[in-house]
């Protein structure tokens, strides 16, 4: 068996943010068009340890990832990604650290793209940990940017991430310590902390404005306000999967602020459409395999060149 070992510095040189979005946009149609075995996640010790497992019908793949979370530590997430096709007897295993910030970076520029404002320049931040920088890309590679606000608790990491990120996508980056104040007037907000409350106020958002919520992955934690989802157009990831590990959706559910009706999965509004008036869009993911399974297919194809 021929195993193909990749870190962190050869899949970041292997998969450009604007072909990860395609490829996890691609997986998500195919999800919709019923492509996939997708098991919901195995979760274990409340959220320290993860299994993520997808099978692609069609062409007989398959990716598994297995990891560990420790917001104690730096970086917080690590664990493998293993890629395996039924017709080759080769293996890729990669880092899931890179492959975790790739994967919801691109992800959020799959929603980004459908769901924001198409003249969308400008962006807040919430949150400046290991997810961070990658979503700011994602959005880039969609919505060129001009400006970039960034709110965290840790004001060192926040203003080394802005001074990066400025000069990377040479764009204006400011850091603010008022999240109400960051997201006033901006198109786009992402969120990206393990915040157990709400980030800031709805009468905060411009009409218009975007939300990525990717960092609230547990029934414990929130990022968005029941009253935001109440009146936006709500977009998932999927459901199953959003219904068990969401505290955004479970708590909006549990106070009567919104119905399962009220949540399009990612897949059916990339294949259907959306339908808005131009109002805020709110864009909730907790991970799924699938898109692990995408950018691992990416590293497969470029490995096997």
């Amino acid at each position: 068996m021929d195993v193909v070992t990749l870190g962190p510095d050869e899949i970041r040189a292997a998969v450009s943010m604007p072909a990860a979005i395609d490829a996890v946009r691609d997986a998500f149609l195919a999800l919709h068009r019923g492509e996939f075995e997708m098991p919901t996640r195995t979760v274990l010790r409340d959220g320290g340890f993860l299994v993520m497992s997808a099978h692609h019908r069609p062409t007989a793949s398959a990716m598994i990832k297995t990891l560990s979370l420790d917001f104690d530590r730096d970086p917080a997430i690590a664990g493998t990604v293993v890629w395996s096709e039924l017709g080759h007897s080769r293996q890729l295993v990669a880092d899931a650290t890179e492959m975790t910030r790739i994967r919801t970076g691109a992800i959020t520029g799959v929603a980004t793209d459908l769901l924001a404002p198409p003249d969308a320049k400008t962006c807040t931040l919430i949150g400046a940990g290991g997810q961070a920088a990658d979503q700011v890309r994602a959005v880039h590679a969609v919505r060129p940017l001009t400006e970039l606000r960034i709110v965290s608790r840790g004001l060192e990491r926040a203003e080394a991430l802005g001074k990066a990120l400025g000069a990377e996508l040479d764009i204006s980056a400011v850091v603010l310590a008022d999240p109400d104040e960051a997201v006033r007037d901006v198109d786009i907000v992402c969120c990206a902390t393990t915040s157990t409350t709400p980030l800031f106020s709805p009468e905060s958002l411009a009409e218009h404005a975007h939300v990525n919520a990717i960092g609230a992955y547990r029934p414990t934690m929130r990022e968005v306000p029941d009253d935001l989802l109440a009146e936006a157009t709500v977009v998932i990831d999927e459901r199953e999967a959003v219904l068990e590990e969401s505290g955004e959706i479970i708590h909006a559910l549990a106070a009567r602020a919104i119905t399962q009706d009220h949540l399009l999965e990612l897949g059916t509004a990339l294949a259907e459409g959306v339908v808005r008036s131009g109002g805020r869009t709110v864009f909730k993911s907790v991970g799924v395999a699938i898109q692990d399974w995408a950018i691992a297919g990416l590293l497969a194809r470029t490995s096997a060149r």
